[in-house]
């Protein structure tokens, strides 16, 4: 098992970033690696840590503005290869069509319910960690 794993983390608002990583705290479950964040505010800056590369899974907030979680994911399932798997938070369970239309692995809704994201984060740190053994 890797020693870590990089999660970034988009939204507009400090707040849920920090409801984000509250909720994942070190490590999400005991068979997945320890998390490191990196945090997001703007497009700009997720598409230039993608293109870093390393990051494992993505947290997108589907609530951010100007531009939406929910059309960053379809942008970066689009234009990034081998696009990490995403978990995106959304504002209402209605919203769980407008995810699958985005490409999300994952959805969970706002505010962050600790449980239910760990282990939604967990499953996609799992499945990342299957398909590059």
């Amino acid at each position: 098992m890797q020693p870590t794993a990089t999660v970034l983390i988009y939204s507009d608002d400090a707040s849920t970033r920090e409801q984000v990583r509250l909720a994942a705290g070190r490590r999400p479950a005991s068979d997945v690696p320890e998390v490191r964040f990196v945090e997001c505010a703007t497009l700009p800056a997720v598409l230039s840590e993608l293109d870093k590369g390393g990051i494992d899974v993505c947290v997108l907030d589907g609530e951010a503005a100007p531009a939406g979680g929910m059309g960053v994911c379809r942008q970066i399932k689009d234009e990034v290869f081998q696009a990490p798997p995403v978990l995106l938070l959304m504002g209402r369970p209605q919203d769980a069509w407008l995810a699958t239309w985005s490409r999300a692995e994952a959805a969970v809704t706002l505010p962050v319910e600790p449980v239910e994201f760990a282990s939604a984060l967990a499953s996609l740190l799992r499945s990342r960690a299957a398909l590059s053994a």
